[in-house]
């Protein structure tokens, strides 16, 4: 059974998610707190963890450093906050993915589906399939379902490779920025938007319209498979 932490202050929201979550058989643990939470975290290790931002005793993103220093579990921001500052902080701090209230449950419970699979692929997959493309971590190559080779630059390649590696996984431009081009890169977003540009033209279908290699206005870049 999958194990969820709820932390949130508002208690219909909790009762919501309890009823919603034990309804759908996963075991339910929640807290009021952050102090709270990072209690409950280390009593009953979490599959899974839902947080809201705005705890009464600390910022809900000091709960995701507390957690991320000893637990890779998928954390779910359940936030009121709208602003994109705070979107992208919370997943810099190392959260999975970002939803805001109002929320629907159905969105949400995607959401956890779409983390849990990521979160529980297990050994990695050498090939990934991009739209119509194969993707080899192993041999570094893009091939055609034609057979036909992909070429792709050094910088294109890694890229992909960082967001084929995160499948679902919402990263932030901060975490793509350094994880490719390195410390001191946090402010280029030109250099990110041309190259997804170029990958987009290279692997998607339509590349006004990308299905895998998404944009999330405002919070960064999402790897569809």
């Amino acid at each position: 059974m999958t194990r969820v932490l709820v932390v949130d202050d508002e208690p219909q929201i909790v009762r919501a998610l309890q009823i919603n979550l034990k309804a759908r058989r996963y075991e339910v643990h929640v807290a009021g707190s952050g102090t709270a939470a990072l209690k409950v975290a280390a009593q009953h290790p979490p599959d899974l963890v839902i947080l809201d931002l705005g705890l009464p005793d600390f910022d809900g993103v000091e709960v995701i450093r507390g957690l991320r220093g000893w637990t890779e579990a998928p954390i779910l921001v359940l936030s009121g906050r709208t602003d994109s500052t705070d979107k992208v902080e919370a997943l810099d701090a190392g959260a999975d993915d970002y939803v805001t209230k109002p929320f629907g449950i159905d969105e949400l419970l995607a959401r956890m589906r779409a983390v849990l699979r990521r979160s529980n692929a297990g050994a990695e997959q050498p090939i990934v399939t991009v739209g119509g493309a194969e993707v080899d971590l192993s041999a570094k190559r893009v091939t055609k379902s034609n057979g036909d080779e992909v070429r792709l630059t050094p910088t294109e390649w890694h890229l992909l490779e960082v967001l084929v590696r995160h499948p679902g996984k919402l990263m932030s431009q901060r975490q793509l920025l350094t994880e490719v081009w390195g410390p001191g890169y946090e402010n280029a977003g030109g250099n990110l938007r041309f190259y997804m540009g170029q990958l987009r033209r290279k692997l998607e279908a339509d590349p006004a319209r990308p299905r895998h290699l998404r944009t999330e206005p405002g919070m960064g870049y999402r790897f569809e498979p």
